[in-house]
């Protein structure tokens, strides 16, 4: 498992906050990230900068010049993050290893039909593994 894997399972509130402003939008660059979370964060422009660059370092935003911006976009897939968070509460906080149905997320703004459907192949394949231990 890469760095990049092992810190999609527990990207902290922040952190989760921007991806989940670059995974709805697309690329953006470090003021229009800042713009989308400031408000629900309450932070300043520095932190918002600091904490890309702790991404960037971790693996979980990937950077590209555009016109001689720096912009971000998600280095880890929002699919495979929610699987792994979701793996990780219910093992830790549930101590659920079986089946997790992915019904529980049927109503989230953030995934789509086809998101679900390849979340609810993640959680299945996580049993196979939990199987096979």
């Amino acid at each position: 498992m890469s760095n990049a894997d092992k810190n999609a399972a527990k990207p902290s509130q922040s952190e989760l906050a921007i991806l989940k402003s670059l995974w709805s939008s697309g690329r953006q660059s470090a003021r229009e990230i800042h713009d989308a979370i400031s408000a629900d964060l309450g932070w300043s422009y520095s932190s918002t900068r600091k904490t890309l660059d702790r991404m960037v370092e971790k693996g979980m935003l990937d950077t590209h010049d555009v016109h001689g911006i720096r912009v971000y976009a998600a280095g880890i897939t929002k699919v495979a993050t929610i699987a792994a968070m979701t793996r990780d509460f219910a093992a830790r906080v549930l101590e659920i290893n079986g089946a997790l149905p992915v019904t529980a997320f049927t109503d989230s703004k953030l995934l789509s039909e086809d998101e679900l459907n390849e979340l609810q192949a993640m959680l299945d394949d996580s049993e196979d593994e939990g199987e096979a231990r």
